[in-house]
């Protein structure tokens, strides 16, 4: 897709700085895992914004999946979310201490679960942006097609829109964004068209590749500087102008937009999703969580996830913290830009 004309643009650029914001965990990973931040002129900066789901996920989340584990639930989660520090700990500490607690790769592994053990009472962490959420609506038609009603579902699940134009209210000087390529498939386009106009910032969609994401820099540079379109698709194989009709059918279906309380960030209205009433059974009650609370005061993670420190710029950056032991979410997950430059560091 690229080609040297791009690239050499981009190490030689000698413009007016510019802020440049992935949003997106894949991006955040593959651009350290690429090493493109080394590919482009000083004057463009390269940032990570809050697009890792478990990063954002709030304190008080992971102390309702621990106690509820500790009442005798099963609690079903991603990998990602083992190691996740809340004030009455992890659910891998939680594990350890005896409480019943599974990883799967999929929501949909719950359903054979739940089947061979009717007695058992399972709640699955839901956590994740509008890629994610589809996956829990074929959950909820599995368990009502089968009559499972021994399932519940705690749900972090959040949308992209809003936390975006928190950042942009609160003055993050971000000059244009990689728009997050996987929850575009779902959103289409159009979704970042209006955030765009209102603030005067372009958007471009990409790929994962290295001369994707590169391609889709090059576009946000030209754009800040030459004008023209306010979203870009360079990502047309998979992003459409209205993204998957469908799978938003179904979310509106299944769940309604309230307030979500991100990690480091606060409450925003309208970014998260929770289950309409009429699916109260399959409800273990997840809305209201808003506390979050600083597990060491040291910790940077919500500066890191509004682009005003560099994992670097954290004390507790490749010391007391590190993947093994986490001190904050952001070097939880393989998407979290903590956890992307440490391993950049060490490989």
């Amino acid at each position: 897709m690229t080609d040297n004309r791009y690239i050499e643009g981009l190490r030689n650029y000698d413009g007016r700085p510019i802020r440049l914001m992935e949003v997106c965990g894949s991006h955040t990973a593959a651009i350290a895992r690429s090493g493109i931040k080394a590919m482009l002129s000083p004057k463009i900066k390269l940032i990570s914004g809050p697009g890792c789901p478990v990063c954002v996920t709030a304190s008080s989340y992971v102390d309702r999946l621990v106690e509820l584990a500790v009442d005798g639930n099963i609690i079903v989660t991603f990998g990602d979310m083992l190691k996740v520090p809340g004030s009455r700990g992890s659910l891998y500490e939680a594990k350890g201490r005896g409480a019943d607690v599974r990883m799967v790769y999929s929501p949909l592994d719950l359903v054979e679960m739940a089947q061979k053990d009717p007695e058992g009472r399972f709640v699955f962490a839901a956590v994740g942006f509008e890629t994610t959420i589809p996956v829990y609506t074929l959950l909820l038609d599995q368990l009502i097609e089968k009559k499972i009603e021994n399932v519940k579902l705690l749900t972090a699940l959040k949308h992209m829109v809003p936390v975006i134009e928190r950042l942009l209210s609160d003055g993050c000087g971000v000059d244009g964004f990689l728009a997050p390529g996987h929850v575009s498939v779902i959103t289409g386009e159009r979704e970042f068209l209006g955030t765009a106009k209102k603030f005067g910032v372009p958007f471009a969609i990409t790929g994962f590749g290295t001369d994707e994401i590169l391609y889709g820099i090059w576009g946000l540079v030209d754009m800040i500087i030459n004008g023209g379109d306010p979203v870009r698709n360079y990502y047309p194989s998979v992003v459409t102008e209205n993204g998957n009709e469908r799978a938003k059918e179904k979310i509106d279906e299944y769940f309604e937009r309230k307030e979500a309380y991100w990690r480091g960030i606060g409450s925003i209205p309208e970014s998260g999703s929770y289950l309409r009433k009429e699916f109260d059974k399959f409800d273990a009650k997840s809305f209201g969580l808003m506390k979050d609370e600083k597990l060491d005061e040291r910790c940077c993670c919500d500066r890191i996830l509004t682009g005003k420190t560099e994992p670097a710029g954290c004390p507790l950056f490749g010391k007391e913290c590190t993947p093994s032991s986490p001190r904050g979410a952001c070097m939880v997950s393989s998407e979290g830009s903590c956890f992307a430059e440490y391993g950049r560091g060490i490989s």
